[in-house]
């Protein structure tokens, strides 16, 4: 059960610093939200204000503008944090927001730092990928096996069952954060959801592969599970307008964080404070007490 702070109040939402990488929840928002304005309409034409944006194809700038003129958009979907844009010729406009990327669904304007625009039939929207730090990439490609072949089972899916999981831990090893953010190991987890997935399973992100027990798989799978639906339903986790849905609203899922940027804050369980460490490079939110060290 998620437990929301009152807006303004200070303490747990005053300590949020930094920006993040949309997770596979703000991703599954963008498109839900995406889906029933995109689909169907027409991309009447395509500007591009960054070049390096376009990741492909290899002609770059013309060929993308040429590639998406006129095509309709037939579906929305998510694979990791990849956002799909299925054409009526085969194609796929693919979006990934890397650490600042937004989709905007607007009225013709100018918001800042746009790297890209879609002008779209019907109403005069443009839908418009803003991109601060201009890590983000689009790709336009008829074959996305090259982009997306490599990623992991979605851990949403019906196939992503603890005994699925419990198979590929077993030819792992090294410690359970850094094997969760490999996106070749499950796709969309990143540090966010990594960190509240282990605090609810109640292992230690240096626990390593090797010594889980069956039920500690079990919890393992529940808690990445519930933790994705739970931050789904708040419509993802915004720290300081980094995250922000199509049409300007932001998430609700940051009021309910246990763990991640709670560094010092009692935790929700036993009022141990919540400690923060540096685990693969990326740092790491836990309870000493909940989440027993190795």
């Amino acid at each position: 059960m998620c437990h929301f702070a009152p807006h303004g109040q200070e303490g747990r939402l005053a300590r949020f610093v930094g920006v993040i990488m949309p997770e596979l929840p703000e991703v599954e928002t963008i498109v839900r939200e995406l889906k029933p304005h995109l689909k169907g309409r027409s991309i009447v034409a395509a500007h591009v204000d960054w070049p390096r944006t376009i990741a492909q194809p290899a002609e770059a700038i013309p060929g993308f503008r040429a590639g998406v003129r006129g095509r309709k958009i037939v579906d929305l979907a998510r694979r990791g944090k990849f956002i799909s844009l299925s054409l009526d010729d085969g194609q796929r406009l693919l979006v990934h927001l890397r650490m600042s990327g937004r989709l905007l669904l607007a009225p013709l304007g100018n918001p800042e730092h746009i790297r890209a625009t879609f002008d779209l039939s019907r109403n005069g929207e443009r839908l418009y990928f803003i991109d601060q730090r201009k890590f983000g990439r689009v790709w336009l490609a008829r074959d996305v096996q090259p982009i997306l072949g490599d990623l992991g089972p979605e851990p949403l899916s019906a196939d992503f069952t603890p005994i699925t999981l419990s198979a590929r831990l077993a030819s792992r090893r090294g410690m359970l954060k850094p094997l969760l953010l490999n996106q070749r190991f499950v796709a969309g987890l990143g540090n966010i959801y990594v960190d509240e997935a282990l605090f609810a399973a109640g292992l230690h992100p240096k626990r390593t592969v090797d010594t889980l027990s069956e039920k500690e798989i079990l919890r393992l799978h529940k808690a990445i599970q519930s933790v994705l639906r739970e931050a789904i339903a708040h419509h993802g986790t915004t720290f300081d307008g980094i995250f922000v849905r199509p049409q300007g609203q932001e998430g609700r899922q940051q009021e309910g964080l246990k763990v991640y940027q709670q560094t010092g804050l009692p935790c929700v369980r036993c009022s141990t404070p919540i400690e923060r460490i540096v685990v693969g490079g990326r740092g790491t939110h836990f309870c000493p007490s909940c989440q027993v060290s190795p």
